[in-house]
């Protein structure tokens, strides 16, 4: 569904991403590991068109994406949900929800997005984004893209700061969105969570792709992931 080949990004002069390669395939749950630095956040960043300046291959369902504007890339169906969220703290949940555009059929509808999370649903019209918590955020923030109709989601982070409850409660969003046929490439620097969502990982290093984990092999390569995390 999305390949990358030889991704190279700037911001400015600093040269970021090095060649990067992987693929995500359709209905796949993907997770990009790496100490921070490495060049995830870019990574999903120049997938959407969103850095000044990049080079090489980005193909979602066999189509060039390299050369689009963020919004055409959108209306193609990839959606992102970033590390800082984007809420509008004087909009309510609810028209939150409603703002970005349909860019293509079978998003969510709204009941369905309330039944998957129910603590949205409580504080849909009473609550603006400056009151609500930063789980309750971050559900927010996912909520939002699943409305679209865009099929491949990417993740920026989506646990980072969050109580555990909370985490628990996203790991069954993801769980969930996989079994309705969403495709999710997520950002994750707690490779504990990402092993209760993720086929596979792939680990990032200065820039590139230094190595592809299937998630059936991830206790057995501990060690090694360790020592790729300095944790």
């Amino acid at each position: 569904m999305l390949e990358i080949h030889g991704l190279n990004a700037w911001y400015g002069e600093s040269h970021i991403l090095h060649g990067v390669d992987f693929e995500v395939r359709e209905g796949e749950v993907v997770t990009l590991l790496g100490r921070n630095g490495a060049g995830k956040t870019t990574t999903m960043k120049s997938i959407m068109g969103l850095v000044p300046r990049r080079a090489g291959h980005v193909k979602f369902r066999g189509a060039e994406m390299i050369g689009l504007m963020p919004n055409q890339i959108a209306r193609a169906g990839i959606a992102i949900c970033p590390e800082e969220r984007g809420i509008f703290g004087s909009l309510s949940v609810t028209e939150n929800l409603m703002l970005p555009p349909i860019v293509a059929p079978g998003g969510m509808g709204i009941d369905e997005i309330y039944t998957l999370f129910p603590n949205l649903k409580e504080r849909a019209r009473t609550a603006h984004g400056t009151r609500l918590s930063g789980g309750e955020q971050q559900m927010l923030a996912i909520a939002r893209i699943l409305r679209t109709g865009a099929k491949m989601l990417l993740l920026d982070e989506p646990t980072e700061g969050l109580a555990p409850v909370i985490v628990q409660q996203i790991g069954r969003t993801i769980r969930e969105i996989k079994k309705r046929g969403f495709t999710v490439l997520l950002v994750e620097q707690n490779f504990h969570f990402a092993a209760t969502v993720a086929d596979r990982h792939y680990v990032m290093e200065h820039g590139k792709i230094v190595d592809m984990i299937p998630n059936h092999l991830l206790e057995s390569s501990m060690d090694k992931l360790h020592e790729y995390l300095g944790v």
